[in-house]
């Protein structure tokens, strides 16, 4: 099982989904997090494919944490950004394996994070930030259904707020935050002793989670959305 060796964390993995405005969205998320941070972090982010990726790049100006670009066969490792490359979404291994899969359109986090929750169960923290459209808000209801957590960026912060409010609109989404709120609250539920189990907030009758048989007999290709 990935993360044997961190279960003083509260979470093995913490998957962030964003679009437009993603890139300071995730700058300021990395800034916040601590060197040493014992959770793997997987970033998405729907942009152009490009011959040379600046992401990794430009994300590491600001990151305590090493950034790298994901492979496929890579293994996800805790203290590490992730970053998935463009027009690819991660697929795992409750190991921490990593293969990465083509997807159509703007639909790179619900596969993501539908696989993260297969993989890691309640042991899977999500974030859906700034972005439009509504790729996250599938994924969220795949990460509450198996017990892992959900965050999403607030409507002030959030570049575009397509994405945020689309996976509020399930019911699925624990905390909704301003963004350096957000980022803090990460470090906090990863590594606070505790602080993920007092913390939590109770679905509300109406949520429509995903439990985790339905999502292991789902495709993890995402569907096409422009």
């Amino acid at each position: 099982m990935f993360g044997t060796g961190q279960r003083a964390a509260a979470f093995d993995v913490v998957c962030l989904a964003a679009s437009l405005g993603g890139v300071s969205a995730y700058r300021e998320v990395l800034a916040a997090l601590p060197e040493g941070f014992p959770a793997a972090v997987v970033l998405v982010q729907h942009r152009p494919v490009r011959e040379q990726d600046g992401l990794v790049k430009v994300l590491g100006y600001r990151s305590a944490l090493p950034v790298r670009l994901l492979a496929d066969e890579d293994r996800l490792a805790p203290g590490v950004a992730h970053v998935v490359p463009a027009g690819r979404s991660a697929v795992f291994t409750p190991a921490g394996d990593v293969s990465l899969r083509a997807v159509e359109g703007h639909r790179a986090a619900d596969p993501m994070f539908a696989s993260a929750a297969a993989a890691f169960g309640p042991r899977v923290l999500a974030a859906v930030l700034t972005g439009r459209m509504e790729d996250g808000a599938l994924g969220a209801r795949h990460i509450r259904g198996a017990g892992g957590r959900v965050l999403a960026q607030d409507a002030g912060t959030a570049e575009a707020f397509g994405m945020p409010s689309a996976a509020i609109a399930t019911g699925c989404v624990d905390f909704v935050l301003p963004l350096p709120v957000l980022a803090h609250a990460l470090v906090s539920l990863v590594m606070a002793p505790g602080a993920a189990g007092l913390m939590r907030v109770s679905l509300p009758p109406w949520a429509a989670v995903i439990p985790p048989a339905v999502a292991a007999r789902e495709p993890v290709a995402g569907r096409t959305e422009g």
